[in-house]
């Protein structure tokens, strides 16, 4: 058996001066500022062309650019809050045999697209450095990304791993995760505000879910693309470390497979939560867990049915705008 090894990067959280300044600009300026506009109507309004300009910035400053995948590289590629820790933990676990150690996710798993969020630059080790793929005994590393398809490069050499999630359980998490905690926190949207971000192409981070998830879902019949549905993940879970072991090429034995299942269960993973959950940018903040609930069909916790219905009909409309025959139904619950 192959023992893991761990491959030290060391991350650099900004300095607590400059941490300080950000939290007095989300509270003392950006939060305040927003509550005055929401007073007036426009605030989410505002806040989605601000965010459809941070969006453009990343389009301009892609830090994928010149990157070339090898045959090294496994893609994590998701919408936010899709299972994407999950993901990078099933399969850095079968590149390590079921024995991989860090200190977080982001000293194993390259995100470049962090390398455009200002503070984070330093938050994920980088793309390339090749000293995970070396270390590993299947000669495989993670690289994260929730960029939309053809913003991240394809490589026939590499292999894409996709997870998609029911776009009501994403509303949800997304909104514990970022609206009520994380950097967004001061601002205090309400649900209702956030769903207005969220029914549009101005959402935080990836934009619109159903270009997403287009984008992701035509890939499906290229032999180094493998997409799997949050929700088989919930229920077959042994199932999902088999197949995805077979698509990266991974001989396990049961007892490898044992391991993974073991190292990626919601149990082990919620207890080492600290190990995927991201910097405290406001030092006085609560810090946010990155792993919840990992629920599939909860969405009722935060929406009545006519916003489920809502968010169903709008997605579904969207898809069939883009042309997607994406089968929305198998994927996701369709609210009475």
């Amino acid at each position: 058996m192959s023992q893991a090894v761990y491959v030290p990067y060391a991350r650099r959280m900004p300095p607590l001066v400059l941490r300080c300044l950000f939290g007095v600009l989300m509270y003392g300026v950006f939060a305040p500022l927003l509550w005055v506009l929401r007073q007036f109507g426009v605030g989410t309004r505002v806040m989605g062309r601000m965010i459809e300009g941070q969006r453009r910035r990343l389009a301009r400053k892609n830090p994928f650019t010149g990157y070339q995948p090898t045959s090294h590289d496994v893609f994590v590629a998701t919408f936010m809050k899709s299972g994407t820790n999950w993901m990078m933990q099933i399969a850095h676990q079968l590149a390590f045999r079921g024995e991989g150690e860090f200190d977080h996710i982001h000293c194993v798993v390259p995100w470049p697209d962090t390398m455009v969020m200002g503070p984070m630059r330093n938050y994920a080790i980088p793309v390339e450095d090749e000293r995970v793929w070396r270390a590993s005994p299947e000669g495989k590393r993670v690289i994260k990304t929730h960029f939309n398809w053809g913003d991240f490069p394809y490589s026939e050499e590499a292999q894409y791993l996709i997870v998609l999630r029911d776009p009501k359980d994403v509303f949800v998490s997304s909104y514990f995760f970022m609206a009520r905690g994380g950097t967004m926190g001061p601002v205090g949207l309400s649900a209702d505000e956030w769903l207005e971000l969220f029914l549009s192409d101005r959402f935080p981070v990836c934009g619109s879910w159903a270009i997403s998830t287009a984008g992701y879902w035509a890939q499906r019949h290229r032999p180094n693309v493998l997409i799997c549905s949050f929700k088989d993940m919930r229920r077959d879970l042994e199932g999902t470390v088999r197949k995805v072991a077979a698509f990266m090429g991974v001989q396990a034995s049961d007892d490898v497979i044992r391991r993974v299942c073991e190292r990626s269960s919601f149990d082990y993973m919620k207890g080492i939560d600290a190990k995927f959950s991201v910097w405290k940018m406001v030092p006085w903040g609560h810090r946010t867990p990155m792993i919840r609930k990992g629920a599939e069909g909860g969405s009722d916790e935060l929406l009545t049915p006519a916003q489920q219905r809502r968010i169903d009909d709008y997605f579904r409309a969207e898809l069939a705008r883009l042309g997607s025959d994406f089968p929305y139904e198998q994927f996701c619950r369709l609210t009475p």
